[in-house]
């Protein structure tokens, strides 16, 4: 059920004092933030039982403005309590295509080393740089936004640890986007400017040093090709 502007004005209220009373490290305490875990329960139960995952993606999005006011609050006031709430709905962000939003939470997340809930098998920082090399190279997000977005998951994910195959992906997507590359679609690499050649390249050889099947050989031969033919001539 959507919440009325007082509900959601309530809401905001309870949920602020909630999560600047939560002790560092500590769960956050407080009836919002109990509130907030029996929606989130409700969400979930309702979730498990749609088998399409188009329809889970699409009852994410409907949930997810319920959750606007505690994720405010929290980035607002937040000392870092470990909390499922936070955890959960940026994974669900991401799931959405919501990434910018996702990417609001992520470093404050990171930040605070928050754990992710046990259903899930793998850690925050390999969640973002799976998801969000996944998003880009699936065609989920424009040319642009990955040109974006996916320097913020690398700034923000760097010291994270993460298998080598997440993190080739996220450096495969990036360099694809750099040279504006779209799925299999081939590019002129004679009309691409330079310093986009010379960025591409990088993050593409980067890629290939984590993860030798990653599947960028073939533009890397090109674009050093590229490279090379535009080169002045020796004396």
């Amino acid at each position: 059920m959507r919440q009325t502007p007082a509900q959601r004005h309530l809401h905001a209220k309870l949920a602020l004092i909630a999560v600047a009373a939560a002790p560092a490290g500590g769960e956050p305490q407080g009836s919002a933030y109990e509130l907030g875990l029996v929606q989130l329960a409700e969400h979930r139960r309702r979730l498990k039982d749609i088998q399409s995952i188009e329809r889970k993606i699409e009852a994410k999005r409907q949930f997810l403005p319920e959750y606007d006011a505690w994720i405010d609050s929290t980035l607002q006031a937040g000392t870092g309590g470990q909390d499922v709430i936070f955890t959960t709905v940026l994974v669900w962000h991401i799931d959405a295509g919501n990434y910018a939003r996702a990417l609001q939470m992520a470093p404050y997340a990171i930040e605070h080393d928050l754990q992710m809930p046990d259903q899930y098998d793998r850690s925050l920082g390999t969640v973002l740089i799976d998801e969000f090399g996944a998003a880009a190279l699936g065609g989920k997000m424009t040319v642009e936004e990955a040109r974006q977005m996916l320097p913020q998951v690398m700034a923000c994910t760097e010291q994270l640890d993460a298998p080598d195959q997440a993190r080739a992906k996220l450096h495969k997507a990036y360099g694809f986007a750099l040279i504006g590359k779209k799925g299999s679609a081939d590019v002129d690499y004679e009309a691409l400017p330079l310093p986009a050649v010379a960025a591409g390249l990088n993050n593409l050889q980067r890629a290939l040093s984590l993860f030798e099947q990653v599947g960028v050989k073939k533009e890397i031969e090109r674009l050093d090709r590229r490279l090379k033919n535009a080169a002045p001539p020796a004396p």
